[in-house]
């Protein structure tokens, strides 16, 4: 009886009218599973890859279900016959590889178009191989791929060799993927180590983890590692020529988290943009301002060239704004006025306070000078100066003090 003759026995025997017993120990395991999941979802706060986000989406319910199902054909098999299982076990092993490989890459990686791609390709992949298992032709396509072979590096590989070991090389990357991501997760919730330390320590311990399972990986395949010294040489001409630039980039992100120059939440001015340090990575850092607006600034930029950073040493950074007024006025009176107004300021500091300073005499009145600190800087420095202009404006007006208008005198001879 070929494959395909067994599997339509299969599908008879599963949908036959006297099948009520199959479908119900199918039931009771993905009922039992999804019982325990429920209980553990319940009993843990935890969202991580096992429950997601709503428990049966993550990877515990399908390997839970698959695990009953598995123990339940072989408790049976000496007295039921159960074909139902023998199609529902299948599914849902590639269903939990499925749910594995889209949550591990989703845990390892940021949101993105070319992720959701990447992932949906895994899937169609597994529903494909799943279809050619099921439907017989599997290992036909196993006996063709082993005719198909060709020299890498002196030594043999066979087209199914590579597919295989393609596959356990997958399997690798998504095992160090998933031990990066927790790696990661374990070392920024640490709060009683510096930001800057968990961050270089996280991204140090993805590139070795990486770089492990990329090893391995190739070794799986079957491509031995002497072949890859050609490579391993000319990646290196390749850094020192054409990548020098990126390799600049990395190694200038791992000395910006060591030396704490720049800290993830100071804010800074950097090739005239200026905001707040919202990531650090390993290629590039991150900048947001006040107004929404990102930078994306290679590393090799915030070391090769001026940063200004408002708050490295002291988060209290002054201010300051002008005003003219018309000759003739009492400034000593109105001086002390203009600083209570800008003392009422919410986000003015008391200590060091604002002051007010004859700067220059101007052509058309007396420029003055108000100065006030701030500790906030990350809130932006346009709302809160706007907030002093308005405050000396009521004061202006309430003491009947004009703001001369420019004006010019024509005399004539």
């Amino acid at each position: 009886m070929n494959a395909a003759a067994a599997l339509g026995e299969l599908f008879t025997a599963a949908f036959k009218p006297g099948a009520a017993l199959q479908w119900l120990v199918v039931l009771a395991c993905l009922g039992l599973a999804a019982g325990a999941v429920l209980l553990i979802r319940r009993a843990t706060a935890d969202a991580g890859i096992l429950l997601g986000d709503k428990g049966w989406d993550g990877v515990l319910f399908p390997v839970l279900a698959f695990l009953l199902a598995w123990g339940a054909q072989h408790a049976l098999a000496p007295w039921l016959r159960l074909p139902l299982l023998a199609l529902a076990l299948p599914v849902l092993a590639c269903l939990s590889l499925v749910r594995i490989s889209a949550k591990v890459l989703h845990a390892a990686f940021a949101e993105s178009a070319t992720l959701r791609a990447v992932s949906s390709g895994l899937s169609w992949l597994a529903w494909i191989a799943l279809g050619l298992w099921l439907s017989g032709l599997m290992p036909l396509l196993v006996v063709q791929s082993e005719a198909v072979h060709w020299h890498i590096g002196g030594s043999p590989v066979s087209l199914r060799s590579l597919l295989e070991g393609s596959l356990s090389a997958l399997a690798v990357l998504l095992l160090a993927l998933w031990l990066s991501a927790r790696v990661e997760a374990h070392l920024m919730a640490a709060s009683s180590i510096n930001l800057s330390v968990r961050k270089i320590s996280a991204n140090a311990a993805r590139a070795v983890l990486l770089l492990v399972g990329l090893l391995l990986a190739l070794s799986a395949a079957g491509i031995p590692l002497g072949a890859l010294s050609v490579l391993g040489g000319a990646l290196g001409v390749g850094i020192g020529l054409g990548l020098q630039r990126l390799a600049a980039n990395y190694v200038s992100g791992f000395v910006i988290l060591a030396e704490r120059s720049l800290r993830i939440g100071d804010v800074v001015k950097v090739d005239g943009f200026e905001g707040q340090i919202s990531d650090i990575g390993a290629r590039y850092t991150l900048i947001r301002a006040i107004n929404g607006r990102e930078s994306i600034v290679p590393n090799e930029l915030m070391t090769s060239q001026r940063v200004e950073n408002c708050s490295l040493a002291d988060p209290q950074v002054a201010l300051t704004s002008s005003v003219h007024v018309a000759y003739g006025t009492d400034l000593p009176a109105l001086m002390p006025k203009l600083v209570a107004a800008m003392q009422a300021v919410p986000r003015v500091l008391a200590e060091p306070g604002p002051a007010v300073q004859l700067s220059q005499f101007g052509a058309n009145g007396l420029e003055l000078t108000l100065v006030f600190w701030i500790a906030d800087m990350a809130l932006g420095q346009a709302n809160v100066r706007s907030d002093i202009n308005l405050a000396v404006l009521a004061t202006l007006d309430a003491e009947g003090v004009e703001i001369p208008l420019p004006q010019q005198v024509t005399r004539t001879v």
